[in-house]
């Protein structure tokens, strides 16, 4: 969709509608708007260009007698393609056709949307998975980056495994975890996200099919699909991915790897049980089948810590670790780690370094000071407090306007409670109406296609006054 940066000056001695008309054209005419793009609807651009639908119909009119744009029944108005030497002496590429022929397919049309919108801030975002700018360590971080003043030995890049200082510190803290990792066993990575990217393209085939949770935050991003891969869904139960159904999917579908996310699962919430953890890694041994183990929000319990990560079971190599800080300390930090066989480490660091030649050197040496001071461990102490408070917050509000509306379970730990409706709705409808209102959702077709009963709710992003505001307006949606 077209971005409209600019509003006409009231104020100016230029009619508006010239102002509109002239605005478009300089788009049209630097290539910022192709041949062939569609423009926004007319009630859009007013509302953009903070004018009357009135004003912004003229100055269509004006264009269009130009011969710059045109409109066609059922596809709205977009730029012409037969009025270029209007404006230049040769006609532009067909960066449209470009487009169209990526190789990377483009995200759903509700992912999409909720990218576009969330910054914002008019929105409510009743569904982000990341901290609210009120929990991140703004302060702190101030501090550390002024205690690096002397330490820091140099900000060109790093090598390929990333900073050692850092892997050292990242070592000693999997510790804490259960998990023994040697710093050449440790990948520093710009987030999770993209360790799930160097995987697709390091170390599977392509056809190759990866089973994960049904649902899973995994099927909101087209990431190993790109990659020409297959993902198959293994159904779940209150304690976590059931391993029967593991085993059977394996064997119908060749799996070649498991995507799991044991702890506080995204979208679900749910914790991996102690017990159901020893059976995953029983029938993955039996199975020959590596495990990708997903735990970036293992460290958010509330309460009492959870389960040890899968990996701290792990006698022979069989699962890669993903861990972060983006969860937990700050998303823009850009900081993760991928831990396993030396081997996999190694082709992984290769294939990184000819993507982006490593993480920021300076995210490394904060992340380094942050860890080896001990002041990320007193910053999760605020954080899971903080977390829970939120937590107890939107279900005393869930228990006021969803009890006859909706189920859910209670999480432990982690970002989100998996809302069940007892109605199937049309999600998509509900979305745009509450869109409408000020508020984003995440349905749970984003997680699982065939999904028309869930909402992804989060507590980590919005503030005490927002929650109550949307939820109150998304009951209101939900009985009308």
């Amino acid at each position: 969709m077209l971005t409209i940066d600019w509003k006409p000056d009231k104020s100016s001695d230029i009619p508006v509608y010239i102002q509109i008309v002239s605005y478009i054209k300089r788009k049209i005419a630097a290539g910022e708007w192709p041949v062939h793009s569609t423009l926004p609807t007319q009630r859009s651009l007013a509302q953009a260009f903070g004018v009357n639908r009135s004003t912004v119909v003229t100055a269509l009119e004006e264009l269009k007698a130009e011969g710059l744009i045109e409109s066609t029944v059922g596809s709205g108005t977009i730029v012409s393609n037969n009025t270029w030497s209007l404006l230049t002496t040769a006609p532009p590429p067909d960066w449209l056709g470009y487009v169209q022929g990526g190789i990377h397919p483009p995200n759903i049309p509700t992912i999409q949307d909720i990218n576009r919108f969330e910054p914002d801030p008019s929105y409510i975002r009743l569904g982000t998975g990341e901290l609210s700018p009120q929990l991140l360590p703004t302060k702190q971080m101030e501090d550390i980056l002024g205690g690096l003043r002397g330490k820091m030995t140099h900000l060109g890049y790093v090598e390929p495994k990333g900073l050692l200082p850092l892997r050292e510190e990242i070592s000693r803290y999997l510790r804490t975890r259960g998990v023994e990792a040697s710093p050449a066993s440790i990948l520093v990575v710009s987030g999770a996200l993209q360790a799930l990217q160097l995987i697709s393209l390091g170390i599977l085939q392509k056809g190759s099919a990866i089973l994960l949770e049904q649902p899973s935050y995994l099927y909101s991003l087209p990431l190993f699909q790109t990659s020409g891969m297959r993902l198959v869904g293994v159904a779940m139960d209150e304690e976590g991915i059931r391993p029967d159904a593991l085993a059977r999917q394996k064997q119908v579908h060749n799996g070649a790897l498991l995507y799991t996310i044991p702890s506080y699962h995204n979208p679900t919430g749910i914790l991996m049980t102690e017990q159901r953890r020893e059976q995953v890694m029983a029938a993955c041994a039996r199975e020959r089948l590596p495990i990708l183990e997903d735990d970036v929000y293992g460290e958010l319990w509330f309460d009492q810590p959870g389960p040890l990560p899968l990996k701290s079971r792990d006698q022979n190599g069989q699962v890669l670790y993903l861990g972060s800080l983006s969860k937990t300390l700050s998303p823009g930090l850009r900081i993760g780690w991928i831990v396993g066989p030396e081997p996999v480490i190694e082709r992984l660091a290769d294939v990184k370094m000819q993507s982006d030649y490593g993480a920021s050197s300076l995210s490394q040496w904060a992340a380094a000071e942050w860890l080896s001071t001990g002041k990320y461990v007193q910053h999760m102490i605020g954080i899971r407090h903080a977390l829970r408070e939120r937590r107890d917050h939107v279900v005393e509000l869930l228990t006021r306007w969803f009890t006859d509306l909706a189920e859910w379970e209670v999480p432990s730990g982690g970002f989100y409670i998996w809302l069940k409706l007892r109605h199937a709705v049309s999600m998509r409808t509900l979305f745009t109406k509450a869109l409408a209102a000020g508020i984003l959702l995440n349905p749970g077709y984003v997680y699982d296609q065939s999904d028309s009963h869930h909402l992804r709710l989060s507590y980590a992003y919005a503030d005490e006054e927002q929650l109550e505001r949307a939820l109150s307006v998304l009951a209101g949606l939900l009985e009308s």
